[in-house]
């Protein structure tokens, strides 16, 4: 059997895939504004104006597929399927729209009209089809023909772990916790990749047979010590020797709709974001209760920049969930990237009080601090953020690095270098660290030798970073070693040609070379594109005076040192 790639086998045909309507059958108006509407990513008026256009010809195949989308993306199940019905009452084929009936068979717990779509070639396509038959025959009771299906889809090349998965989840449903505790481990149909979802469901069925410690190492062993509140919260009821039911699954319903979820999640790396979207929403529509295809959906709702749907889609994890911290951080950076800075960090401080010892929380404020250039307040957060990571051992290259640069631009430069020096220490020769490092020192026209060694590092390590490159072309600058220089400079401005600093730095490495003519365009150039997108790292008075009276005489006025070649690297 040769080996197919996952999105074919769970989707066979991509969404519209019906030929477009002529224009003379359609109102033109409210057709051309869903078309565009859609190309946005705006479901909501896609969905109006699909409809307005259906009115004037309701049996259009491409209005009613896109249509069927439109709703499924905003997750309104009933009007999709009332489309969706449409589109196979006159005899149409669509993936998308049996999605849609699919889903609302089994919320309605169908599973013999289920079966007999799935049969006749109506269902959603083959790796999903054989999981959906399996879970709805043992909605029907039928657990031995749903473990065979099972068993046949895992004969699919590249689909065992797929089909083991739910052959456990089943098993479970159902209390046989030690067959589930079977197919989990390995020793039946395994091993199974342990992903997060598997792992909780693991750890219940352990529970379930009182093997509470080996849910607590299965775990450590997967998990280590950086554990999520949920995560953290169940391993602590496992160590208490609690007995845990096993919920992850409860029903043929719930089955199904993690068939969606595991599709989806897989399909992440294969397929476009509004795809993957439409198994999200189905899994949620399914079971609104699945937090973690809710998140997925709010993931790629911010992805396709529907921010308004993506908060939307973060507030409906309730506070109580142990996922409702991962619901607020989403829910804040979609606000700070709506451009609504203010409301962002009100979420996040309110959230550092709810989960006052989660350092994961105290980063993101610091980084949200950080992104508004608010280093003050962005320090304090990484302070706690770091004293909850060493309380537990952990210390964090990363933190360390982000309190690095709110220090330096505080113009705390003992503590900064502290911080980026044991930053390099956690995490040795990272690029961006050594690069950051190198550039400061540099600026500070301190350590010079020691700058280039750690910037040229950082070149070898991402030799396409045009940031990085002009760190390079900066310290032989500041060497003196201008032909060297001018080497790299040419090379940053063609890595990063509407960067302002970078312009202006090769303008004044072409000056140290006697390109003045050259230099003088490079500072224009640089002006022009810092008016369209300024740089907080770039000086316009500086480079309007450069151009008045030329580099040196700035440089005079400074009192910096003049510029001197220095040849042979000497």
């Amino acid at each position: 059997m040769t080996h197919r790639p996952l999105a074919a086998l769970a989707f066979t045909a991509l969404l519209q895939v019906m030929p477009l309507p002529a224009m003379s059958e359609v109102s033109s108006g409210a057709y051309l504004a869903a078309q565009q509407a859609r190309a946005s990513g705006d479901f909501a008026a896609a969905a109006q104006y699909y409809a307005q256009a259906l009115t004037r010809d309701p049996s259009n195949p491409a209005l009613l597929e896109n249509a069927t989308v439109a709703y499924l993306a905003l997750g309104k199940l009933e009007p999709a399927v009332a489309v969706a019905r449409k589109i196979e009452a006159d005899g149409l084929r669509s993936q998308v729209s049996q999605m849609a009936l699919v889903a609302d068979e089994t919320r309605q717990g169908q599973w013999d009209a289920l079966l007999k779509r799935i049969e006749e070639g109506r269902g959603v396509g083959d790796l999903a089809d054989g999981m959906i038959s399996a879970w709805a025959d043992l909605g029907k009771g039928d657990m031995t023909s749903a473990l065979a299906r099972f068993d046949d889809v895992a004969k699919e090349r590249g689909l065992r772990s797929f089909a083991i998965y739910h052959k456990a989840l089943a098993l479970a449903s159902v209390g046989d916790f030690e067959g589930a505790d079977k197919v989990f481990s390995g020793e039946d149909d395994g091993p199974i990749q342990r992903t997060r979802r598997g792992v909780i469901g693991w750890s219940q069925v352990l529970s379930q047979l009182g093997e509470h410690e080996r849910a607590v190492t299965i775990i450590d062993d997967t998990f280590g010590t950086d554990l999520d509140p949920e995560i953290e919260t169940l391993r602590a009821r496992l160590a208490d020797g609690e007995s845990l039911p096993f919920d992850l699954v409860n029903s043929a319903s719930d089955g199904i709709s993690e068939v969606f979820f595991s599709l989806g999640r897989a399909l992440m790396q294969e397929a476009n974001d509004e795809y993957v979207l439409i198994y999200a929403r189905v899994a949620e529509m399914i079971k609104p209760a699945h937090v973690d295809a809710v998140l997925m959906a709010a993931d790629l709702l911010e992805d396709l920049e529907r921010f308004d749907l993506a908060i939307e889609a973060f507030k409906k994890v309730p506070r109580d969930h142990p996922s409702y911290h991962l619901a607020e951080l989403g829910r804040s950076d979609v606000l700070r990237r709506a451009g609504k800075p203010d409301a962002a960090i009100e979420v996040l401080e309110q959230l550092a009080k709810d989960y006052p010892n989660l350092a994961e929380v105290h980063v993101a404020v610091g980084d949200l601090h950080r992104s508004q250039e608010d280093f003050s307040a962005a320090v304090p957060a990484y302070d706690r953020a770091l004293e909850l990571y060493q309380s537990r051992g952990n210390d964090q290259w990363f933190v360390r690095y982000a309190r690095a640069i709110s220090h330096e631009r505080l113009d705390n430069w003992p503590e900064a270098e502290a911080d980026f020096r044991r930053a390099l220490e956690l995490n040795p020769d990272h690029p961006q660290v050594l690069n950051y490092l190198g550039y400061t020192m540099v600026e500070k026209h301190i350590n010079l030798d020691e700058a280039l060694n750690m910037i040229e590092r950082a070149v070898a390590a991402q030799p396409d970073s045009g940031y990085i490159v002009d760190s390079l072309g900066w310290v032989l600058y500041r060497l003196g070693r201008y032909e060297e220089a001018i080497v790299q400079m040419e090379r940053a401005a063609e890595l990063m040609p509407t960067d302002p600093v970078v312009n202006d730095h090769l303008g004044d490495v072409l000056w140290a070379v006697g390109r003045k003519v050259e230099a003088r365009f490079q500072w224009k150039r640089a002006l022009s594109l810092n008016e369209s997108e300024p740089s907080p790292d770039l000086e316009p008075e500086r480079v309007r005076r450069k151009l008045e009276v030329g580099l040196d005489q700035v440089l005079k006025d400074e009192g910096a040192e003049p510029l001197k070649l220095v040849k042979d690297g000497n």
